[in-house]
């Protein structure tokens, strides 16, 4: 996050809250950051991608809709594709300390970043898809305000593609 977002934008370093994975008390480590939150006054921004089975954060397929931060095992399919920021397979952790689907729900904005055609499956899903726990950016449907961002790869798969073409371009036209 830092490299390839945080060092591009001009956000206050004391404004940035990522869970860690290096503390040797993880459920002290999720009560704090859950506290941490609340004392700030919630989430102003909340930025996210999607994996590829439409997990966010790291809610994996079946993770708890209300969740809260909390360390997670991660799915087979989110070590793969994570593989690549690792010398090889066996450097991937296997668990993350992740904000859960319920503490996102409560940002006052989402924004949900994808792209390319690996990700145009999960986005479908998310975007007209049921709600539910298999995909958790499925959640997303729910909040008052979340923009979805994607490439036209990412969206090759919505159904309804010419219709959000269709209110864009009208959004673009509006006084």
């Amino acid at each position: 996050m830092y490299e390839n977002f945080f060092k591009h934008v001009n956000i206050p370093k004391q404004n940035i809250y990522i869970p860690s994975g290096t503390t040797d008390n993880y459920a002290a480590f999720c009560q704090w950051y859950e506290q941490r939150i609340r004392e700030c006054g919630g989430i102003d921004l909340q930025i996210l991608g999607i994996g590829s089975d439409g997990h966010i954060a790291f809610n994996e397929p079946t993770s708890s809709l209300g969740s809260r931060t909390r360390i997670k095992t991660l799915a087979r399919q989110t070590i793969e594709d994570n593989a690549r920021f690792f010398d090889s397979l066996d450097h991937v952790p296997i668990y993350a300390i992740t904000m859960g689907v319920g503490t996102i729900l409560e940002a006052r904005k989402i924004i949900l970043l994808a792209n390319g055609e690996k990700k145009a499956a999960a986005v479908a899903a998310a975007t007209e898809g049921p709600v539910t726990s298999m995909i958790t950016a499925s959640a997303l449907q729910l909040h008052r305000d979340t923009m979805f961002i994607v490439d036209r790869a990412a969206a090759s798969e919505l159904k309804m593609l010419d219709y959000y073409e269709w209110i864009q371009a009208k959004m673009v036209d509006a006084p």
